[in-house]
Parts: C-alpha cells; sequence; structure tokens
C-alpha cells in the first residue's frame, strides 16, 4: 500500500511538472523572441552542466568547474562556433594543467571537461541551428521522445520480456524500444500533417524514427554515467523527474541527430 502510494505520489509530481514546462517550452520554442529562447536555453544548458559536475565528481574526478561553463556558454552562442570553437575547448582544457598543484588527474579532468561542453553545450548549440531552420522542427525533435517515452512506458509494462540493457537499466526492454520508436514516429508525423504540410511524411517519419533511436541511446548513456557514479538521478531539481540531464537525454542526442539529418535533406532538396 505504501509503495502503491508513494508510486502515486511520484505520478502526480510528474504530471505537475510538465504540466509547467510543456507551455513554456512550447512557447520559447515555436514564438518567443531569439532573446527568450537563448537565455533559457541558456539556463537549461548550465542547469545541466551544474548536473553534470556532479556527475564527474562522484566518478572521482575532477569536475570541470567554472572553466567548463565559460566554455560552453562560448560554445552555445558565440555565433559561427564550430570545430574551431571544439578545438579551442580541447587547448584550454589541456592549458588549465598548468595552475594545477597534482598533475595526476589531469588528463581525465580535460577529457571529462571536454565531453561535457560537447555533450551538453554543443548537443543544444544544434538545438539552436534546428530552430534556424525552422521552429516547428524544433518541437518535433524534442517532443518526439516525450511522446515515445510513454509509448514505451506502457507496452514495456504490459508486454516487455526481453530486457534491453539489464546492467544499464534494468527496466528497460526492447518491446518498449519498438513501442518507442513506432510512437515517436506517428507523433512526429501527426504534428506534419497539421503544422508542416509541406514536409513529406516519409521524410518525416525516417527523421523521427532515427531520432527516437539516437534519443534512446542518449537515455542509455546518461544512465551509464550514473550508474558508474552510483546515482540513481542526476539532480533534485524537477519533482517526479529528477534532475534536468535526467528529462533532457534523449533530446541532447536526438536534436544533433535531426539536425544533421535536415541538413542532409536541404542538400538533397528533399520537402522537408
Amino acid at each position: 500500500f505504501v509503495s502503491g502510494s508513494a508510486r502515486r505520489v511520484v505520478a502526480m509530481k510528474r504530471i505537475a511538472t510538465a504540466l509547467v514546462l510543456i507551455p513554456v517550452i512550447t512557447y520559447a520554442i515555436v514564438w518567443a523572441p531569439w532573446w527568450v529562447f537563448s537565455t533559457l536555453l541558456s539556463v537549461i544548458a548550465v542547469l545541466c552542466f551544474v548536473e553534470y559536475n556532479g556527475i564527474v565528481a562522484a566518478h572521482g574526478i575532477p569536475k570541470p568547474g567554472w572553466a567548463g561553463f565559460v566554455a560552453g556558454l562560448v560554445v552555445l552562442l558565440l555565433p559561427g562556433a564550430g570545430l574551431g570553437a571544439f578545438t579551442g575547448v580541447a587547448i584550454a582544457s589541456m592549458a588549465l594543467a598548468l595552475w594545477s598543484k597534482d598533475l595526476k588527474n589531469e588528463l581525465a579532468r580535460a577529457g571529462a571537461m571536454l565531453l561535457g561542453v560537447g555533450y551538453v553545450f554543443g548537443c543544444w548549440r544544434c538545438a539552436i541551428g534546428l530552430r534556424g531552420i525552422d521552429p516547428r522542427w524544433l518541437f518535433i525533435a524534442i517532443a518526439l521522445n516525450w511522446a515515445g517515452d510513454s509509448a514505451a512506458m506502457y507496452v514495456g509494462k504490459a508486454f516487455g520480456r526481453h530486457k534491453m540493457a539489464p546492467v544499464i537499466s534494468p527496466g528497460k526492454t526492447w518491446e518498449g524500444a519498438a513501442a518507442s520508436i513506432v510512437g515517436s514516429v506517428i507523433f512526429a508525423v501527426a504534428v506534419a500533417w497539421f503544422w508542416k504540410p509541406e514536409a513529406a511524411w516519409w521524410l518525416v517519419a525516417g527523421v523521427a524514427g532515427l531520432a527516437n533511436v539516437a534519443g534512446q541511446a542518449g537515455d542509455l548513456c546518461e544512465s551509464a554515467l550514473k550508474r558508474g557514479a552510483g546515482m540513481k538521478d542526476s539532480g533534485t531539481m524537477l519533482p517526479g523527474h529528477g534532475g534536468w540531464l535526467d528529462r533532457v537525454d534523449s533530446t541532447l542526442f536526438a536534436a544533433p541527430v535531426t539536425y544533421g539529418l535536415l541538413i542532409l535533406a536541404r542538400m538533397a532538396n528533399l520537402p522537408f
């Protein structure tokens, strides 16, 4: 009884948090002026990096700290930032060792900083690129994994028999993963049908399917980082969801894949 009550409380918290986040994020993505969108995105990216710092520390690696935040915001917001920006982050990460009193962990710290900047700020930079192509595509890229998660949860509980990654995430099944792909594709095609009629349905379906696979990989990768650190959640900022990384881990992989696929579609003159 207590366990059931606890689950209901968590579910109610998840729903309440979603009811607050979904309209705010939808407005920022689709209709808000650039400064509102970029400010909100920067805040979310910084909060994600705060949690990433915590995961790094739990692994016994020195945290990237303030240098990671500065480098990340440069990558996220500097116009024209690309390979050169990431190269600069790599150089800066190594150069910080010159001021360290303990050089034993500098390789790990530099690697953690570069990974974190790319993982958090680099992926969100792709979200900026997606909004530049079409805000509706950014909405689809973010929301398709939410739809897929819902499908995976119901199908996985009812029919899930084959464990997908028992060491990393024991609750995930291949049946749930397949339902997640189908749910994401149906959601994306339905949204595009009403909101982006100029896009070919087969292209939307293909992009959504691949983005969902990437999103599921992102979910598992973040779970692996947490499990290696002995953590259940990346944080506690979102009631019922855990931390920001727990909520956006799928998006951090899905957005770059969606962005890359649309760049290819543009090069091929496909209707997207």
